[in-house]
């Protein structure tokens, strides 16, 4: 992509921090040559496998944009950010070189025809594992190109323009056919923005709640709903071996997907009229199915905008919802519908039933199964079985249960809360049927199915595995475990007779690689060479402390140490602690063991592990975990919890001898942010604190945030206790604010650290703000990343390791 350097330019002129008394004119900084290094690593490259595991496409990954990319032109509008030149999101990781590489020989061939200034993006192979297809991104278009693995070519497909702004933009077919999605109206005609308004915007309730999360980037006028109709309606296109046909008319589809039989399309598409109050995924939208020249078969609901839907966790629309194929019959579409009105409390044996419709889809509806919980997924599998999956986020219950597809029996197979993650099954391994779709396949000739668990939580950390779950005992054998002193996971199941799998293998010292094995002859081969980013790290230790609050809940943590560093020595060192709390409704389930000892250090942009090169103890991942007590919900006891988790934390780094409590940072990203405001508000236990694009005013997020389901007006004293805003008179602990100037993220509006930093200042507290331009609530421009990273070492240098 090119771009005019006038933005650059702009940029470096006009970037600005507030501190102290007023505002600084700031270029950019870096930070310590060794930060820089190590945030400039070359990306892990993109790694994608066919399913024989004989072929292996490889890319280089994108670095960090440059803020002059970031700042290129961009609509925002109903919860869309769309570059308005080619018809695609901004902000996206693109892939800027490939390569095709033999997994046997491991000899590695170049792509003819690759465009010289790639940007790729969402990989797909077709049914048969001979073609790749993928989208180019350039800055006036994006376009279709379709790998030959035989020849080892690609070719660009598309005549027309795809449109990307809208769900899903292509798909396979068969072998040798796609359906994308395609441009209606060139860029250039877009609607002009009148200078004189044919009147003000208006909105209206007429007395039905209409509770509405605080979604960003909405639309706010009859002109954005013009955009919005603009670059989002788009043309159906059917590809074979680069002829095109159109399918039906124009519409503002949302998704589409193919009939495991190839003769149908099922399509959600969104129409007026267009609400002010939730993103374009929650506007009224037609379900309804067409064969492949676009000719209309069945409308199967008519769905309303969710502007008017109930509150709290497990409430829902009295509508029909997850449409979709069932993947082990020819054409069969599934949904469910609420039994219980859409209200979870409302007193019944069963809340929730699956419903089925077959081709010609003339007839009624058929009900496959009721079910007590929210229906969550099913995994299809062959004439007699699948799996479902159901749950409550309110109780954090989950059940999985096996139904047979046959009679119509359903059967549980294991329950357990969704932070019990010792007793987690895994996923069901899936295998391609006669339709070319993923489902169940059994073994063991038929009374078991694969398992695969790619975390493997257990009291000695992660432990992935492949298991084998008996359908009638209900017992999970592991037939394989990562080995002690690695992290290993079962990444594809090439051969379930065989057993051999595909698994990404990392340790402290090695970067992850892949590699094929078979578990039954216990042969292993290195399938990729992929070197250590990070040599700058050597030496570096990383070890997982294990330690208690007062009250008995078992907490843990990875600690990251210098490297040479000797405790006897070396002495205590300045601590930074970074964190994200989470919600438990069980004391034992906060408890568990969460991560390994044995995974590699990859470090992303916002990780605090940058800091340990500069002589800091670093713990990361420092458990604060929010239990439910006696009887109430977790939120209740949320400030009383925090600090006990952090003064734990502080006192095990204080008796292991590596950490001085007297210098003590604290810090964290989004609701990190706000745990680290808190912190600072309501102990002394600090001596400075980071928050990043945090929300600070729950009064901001009014019909409830993060696992909090109750509203403000129910519960208005927890609202302002959680706030650190109502106690900003009470930080004085120095506390650096970082945000994107364009955070998308629900709720961390830029004004949340507006608001605290002139609040704090208005108290004599000590603060500095930082907006960060174009930036969202993952920063990913390189100048303002090492930015960042500037202002937070400053920070932690001038008021932790150099305190007074």
């Amino acid at each position: 992509m090119t771009y005019n350097k006038k933005f650059i330019v702009f940029l470096l002129a006009t970037s600005a921090v507030i501190s102290g008394n007023g505002q600084d004119a700031a270029r950019y900084q870096t930070p310590p040559a060794v930060i820089s290094e190590l945030l400039l690593a070359k990306p892990t490259p993109y790694f994608s496998m066919d399913d024989a595991g004989e072929w292996i496409l490889i890319g280089e990954r994108n670095s960090y944009p440059s803020v002059e990319e970031l700042g290129q032109p961009e609509i925002r509008m109903a919860g869309l950010r769309l570059n308005p030149n080619n018809f695609y999101p901004t902000r996206q990781n693109f892939i800027i070189g490939l390569k095709l590489r033999n997994a046997k020989t491991k000899a590695e061939f170049p792509i003819d025809g690759i465009p010289s200034d790639l940007f790729a993006i969402n990989f797909n192979w077709n049914p048969s594992q001979t073609k790749i297809a993928f989208l180019n991104v350039t800055s006036q278009s994006t376009d279709l190109f379709v790998i030959d693995v035989a020849t080892k070519k690609a070719n660009k497909w598309n005549s027309l323009l795809v449109n990307g702004s809208l769900g899903n933009t292509y798909l396979w077919v068969d072998d040798n056919s796609l359906i994308y999605k395609a441009t209606t109206f060139p860029a250039l005609s877009v609607p002009k923005k009148v200078i004189t308004p044919i009147g003000p915007s208006a909105q209206q309730s007429l007395g039905k709640a209409a509770p509405s999360p605080t979604f960003q980037d909405l639309i706010k006028s009859p002109y954005d709903e013009q955009l919005f109709e603009f670059y989002c309606t788009s043309q159906l296109i059917q590809n074979t071996n680069g002829t095109e046909k159109k399918i039906g008319s124009p519409a503002i589809f949302y998704s589409f997907s193919v009939s495991p039989d190839k003769k149908f399309i099922l399509t959600k598409t969104l129409h007026k009229p267009f609400s002010y109050l939730v993103t374009a995924f929650g506007f009224p939208s037609i379900i309804s199915i067409q064969d492949l020249n676009g000719s209309p078969i069945k409308t199967l609901a008519e769905l309303p905008s969710t502007e008017v839907r109930p509150t709290g966790n497990d409430n829902t629309q009295n509508v029909p919802r997850g449409f979709s194929w069932r993947d082990d019959a020819p054409a069969t579409v599934t949904w469910c519908s609420p039994l219980d009105s859409g209200l979870i409390k409302k007193p019944m044996e069963f809340h929730d039933a699956l419903y089925s419709l077959a081709a010609p889809f003339t007839g009624q509806p058929k009900e496959l199964f009721k079910i007590p919980m929210r229906y969550r997924r099913a995994i299809w599998g062959d004439s007699s079985i699948a799996l479902i999956e159901q749950g409550l986020n309110g109780k954090q219950i989950v059940r999985l249960s096996l139904y047979n597809t046959a009679s119509g029996a359903l059967e549980t197979l294991a329950e357990r809360n969704e932070t019990d993650a010792y007793n987690d099954l895994g996923d069901p391994v899936t295998f391609k049927n006669k339709f070319g779709r993923k489902v169940i396949k059994k073994t063991d000739k038929g009374s078991k199915i694969l398992m695969n668990n790619a975390v493997g939580s257990s009291p000695k950390g992660d432990l992935p595995f492949l298991a084998k779950l008996d359908l009638k005992t209900k017992k999970n054998e592991v037939i394989w475990r990562c080995p002690d002193g690695t992290f290993e996971f079962v990444v594809d199941v090439i051969d379930p007779v065989k057993l051999t799998v595909l698994t990404r293998k990392e340790s402290p010292s090695d970067q992850p690689n892949y590699f094929l094995r078979n578990l039954k002859k216990g042969d292993t081969q290195q399938i990729t060479e992929f070197p250590n980013p990070y040599p700058q790290l050597k030496g570096v230790s990383m070890q997982k402390i294990f330690y208690k609050r007062t009250d008995s809940v078992d907490l843990t943590g990875n600690l990251y140490l210098p490297a040479g560093y000797d405790k006897t020595k070396d002495g205590q060192l300045p601590m930074l602690i970074w964190a994200y709390p989470r919600e438990f409704n069980s004391a034992a389930d906060a408890a568990q063991v969460r991560g390994s000892q044995y995974r590699f250090a990859s470090l992303n942009w916002g990780s605090p592990i940058y800091y340990v090169t500069q002589g800091y103890a670093v713990l990361d991942n420092a458990e604060m975990p929010i239990v439910s007590k006696h009887g109430k919900k977790p939120n209740d006891n949320f400030i009383e919890q925090l600090q006990l988790n952090a003064e734990a934390a502080i006192n095990k780094l204080a008796e292991l001898g590596v950490g001085d409590k007297k210098r003590v940072a604290v810090g964290g990203h989004s609701y990190g942010a706000f745990m680290t405001a808190n912190l600072l508000a309501h102990t002394n236990l600090f001596k400075a604190g980071i928050a990043r694009s945090g929300a600070y005013n729950r009064t901001l997020t009014p019909f409830g945030f993060q696992n909090e389901d109750r509203t403000y007006w129910q519960a208005p004293q927890l609202y302002y206790s959680m706030s650190p805003f109502s106690f900003a008179d009470k930080i004085k602990t120095p506390i650096l604010l970082i945000h994107g100037e364009a955070d998308d993220n629900t709720g961390t509006f830029p004004i949340n650290s507006e608001r605290l930093f002139n609040a704090i200042k208005g108290n004599g507290g000590t603060v500095r703000l930082v907006f960060l331009p174009y930036e969202a609530h993952a920063y990913r421009a390189k100048e303002n990343l090492q930015h960042m990273h500037w202002e937070q070492f400053q920070w932690l240098e001038k008021y932790v390791k150099n305190a007074k």
